[in-house]
């Protein structure tokens, strides 16, 4: 399996051009042709990756929209979970505080 890594991480390398952004400014037509081509193009800054230009994809590669499914109902038809069932009196509890503050 290690082995698999290794070939994809270079072949990765090996397959996309890497350019710098002055070289991508001064040449982009011709890099829009290869991109055009299928090609794909990391753009570096100062030998680090900033951006990757890839061919555009009609195919399935957009936002799809879907139709609204009914109109949003009221918030007063939510449905409310039962009461908590508490083993003590929270009032009581609440009271005894009170009191003790007096």
């Amino acid at each position: 399996m290690v082995v698999l890594a290794v070939l994809t991480r270079n072949d990765y390398y090996l397959v996309m051009k890497a350019i710098g952004i002055a070289e991508l400014k001064s040449k982009l037509s011709g890099y829009l042709k290869d991109v055009e081509g299928g090609e794909s193009i990391t753009v570096l800054d100062r030998r680090r990756p900033v951006a990757r230009i890839v061919p555009h994809s009609v195919r399935g590669g957009g936002l799809t929209t879907r139709a609204r499914r009914r109109k949003p109902g009221s918030l007063q038809r939510v449905a409310l979970p039962p009461p908590l069932e508490l083993a003590t009196d929270a009032a009581a509890i609440l009271l005894d505080e009170r009191q003790a503050e007096r």
